[in-house]
């Protein structure tokens, strides 16, 4: 007991400075200002859940903010039965769309990075002026190559569309991350006889899975999300959700029950996937940031 007296004694007393104060009260505004704007954000979401759980006679301006007074799953019916077809057509339009975009931008992303040729950084740079060419400006032209194509109305169409327009996008996201990969590990595959695609295979790929999650997450979202080209390209059989949502408005009576409902089942993929993978797209924004 005298010993534990003692050793207690001879342990530096802890104060609180000033500095500590002020930082842990700036700590308590930044927190509070972080919940502010979380609510604000999480507002359209109650607002759309909230909604999505009324009957119509429920939905009226006065009483939006107000919970149902009873709980109906039958907008969520109406909207599952309305959206089902155009479901399956964002499947399977989303699915092809990004895998094969993930792996083109993959593959250019290793050229640009690790085969240096003459020319390579304005054809780099020509690549990357396509994500600042807006979707308006080249519609009429698109339309017509896919016309000229046969593939015009149809998911085939819109798959290569999107394929196209995402490889600005994922060719400057593997290229900045190869760039940080060691040069050494190819010049030794090269040393023991490996070739293009084998040192692709054996020494890029296996160190690419953060790039690839990073590379699929921003690619699904954004064909799953996108309406111009699906309302554009496609035909009544082959459009994507997006699309079928709209056509929900109606045009006599609007059932905003059942627009909510589709709205949330709408977004819901794409809030599954961030749930899934969101910490996954974040170490993988950061993976190969700082070299060494």
């Amino acid at each position: 007991m005298a010993v534990q007296q003692a050793v207690v004694s001879h342990l530096p007393a802890t104060s609180v400075t000033p500095k500590t104060v002020q930082y842990r009260l700036g700590r308590f505004v930044l927190y509070i200002i972080l919940l502010g704007l979380s609510i604000l954000f999480l507002i359209p979401v109650y607002m759309v859940l909230v909604t999505s759980f009324k009957s119509l006679d429920q939905v009226s301006i006065s009483t939006m903010w107000d919970f149902p007074s009873r709980f109906t799953w039958e907008s969520i019916r109406k909207a599952a039965d309305q959206l089902a077809p155009s479901f399956f057509n964002s499947v399977v339009l989303v699915l092809p769309a990004t895998i094969i975009s993930a792996i083109a931008g993959s593959l250019n992303g290793y050229v640009f990075a690790k085969w240096r040729f003459r020319g390579a950084n304005l054809l780099f740079t020509l690549i990357l002026f396509g994500m600042f060419i807006p979707y308006q400006a080249v519609l009429i032209p698109l339309v017509k190559f896919l016309q000229w194509a046969d593939l015009y109305g149809s998911l085939n169409g819109l798959i290569l569309t999107h394929i196209v327009y995402g490889l600005p996008i994922t060719t400057l996201i593997f290229r900045n991350y190869y760039a940080k990969i060691p040069t050494e590990l190819v010049e030794a595959g090269l040393l023991d006889g490996g070739g293009f695609f084998s040192l692709y295979l054996y020494v890029i790929l296996p160190l690419s899975v953060p790039a690839f999650v990073v590379v699929i997450i921003w690619q699904f979202t954004q064909i799953w999300n996108e309406f111009l080209f699906g309302v554009t390209i496609t035909s009544v059989d082959s459009r994507p959700m997006t699309v079928a949502l709209q056509n929900l408005s109606g045009s006599q009576i609007v059932e905003w029950n059942v627009q909510m409902a589709g709205a949330f089942l709408t977004a819901l993929p794409t809030l599954l996937v961030y749930i899934i993978l969101g910490r996954y797209f974040i170490r993988g924004l950061l993976a190969g940031s700082v070299k060494g």
